[in-house]
């Protein structure tokens, strides 16, 4: 069950302005990518459920972060149908996010009043995902679209709250694109979370690099 409203989801979501994305079948070593990335200041973590197994280490996880990073709100991504979400929500995720807008996931987060996020591509899935309930929409892939997509999206429908992913990068120039734009977060995966960083175990590069991050997204949101 989750922990946190989809109300406290989205603001905290709004608050910060980034969610770090990551999956690995390592458990420990998963545990000291959310360690980092708490340490440098992220409050929500977006597990990408791409692997075999991937909801056991999601639980055992979420375990972790709720007896040891208070406030750290943990949700999961890359769900395709409402089964997945379903299993997910029942082992703690305080939201949901998908690649493809699916009217099944958006009944079973909606059952039990847990936030989810849905991929769209066009105003016309945008509407629709609003017209469902959404709170926030992830633009996906990012990187296809850009900036100038937010802003198009944001003329004629200014309440829409948008969250790239893909394409986003822990930089002044890319960070303050989209947020200029107007986007309410941003989701962030290899480029923060690095092969490298993973590789080498570098947490407390992490560290730095996701208070590097926030504090871009601050200084531009002034």
């Amino acid at each position: 069950m989750a922990q946190f409203t989809r109300i406290e989801v989205a603001t905290a979501m709004k608050e910060t302005g980034m969610i770090p994305l990551f999956f690995n079948s390592d458990l420990e070593l998963s545990k000291k990518v959310l360690k980092a990335c708490y340490d440098g200041g992220a409050r929500l973590m977006e597990f990408t459920a791409r692997g075999d197994f991937a909801h056991e280490v999601f639980g055992e996880l979420t375990k972790y972060a709720v007896a040891e990073l208070p406030g750290m709100i943990m949700g999961v991504g890359s769900i395709t149908d409402a089964g997945a979400a379903s299993l997910y929500m029942a082992l703690g995720a305080n939201f949901i996010v998908t690649p493809v807008l699916r009217e099944d996931i958006a009944i079973a987060c909606n059952r039990k009043k847990v936030l989810w996020s849905p991929g769209c591509g066009s105003l016309t899935e945008i509407a629709r995902a609003e017209e469902l309930g959404c709170e926030i929409v992830k633009l996906f892939p990012g990187d296809l679209y850009g900036p100038n997509f937010v802003k198009g999206i944001k003329g004629p429908c200014p309440w829409t709250s948008i969250m790239p992913t893909g394409g986003v990068a822990p930089t002044e120039e890319n960070l303050s694109g989209w947020f200029n734009a107007g986007v309410t977060c941003v989701g962030m995966g290899s480029k923060l979370i690095s092969k490298d960083i993973i590789a080498n175990k570098d947490y407390a590069k992490l560290e730095k690099d996701v208070k590097a991050a926030l504090d871009i997204i601050k200084a531009v949101r002034k």
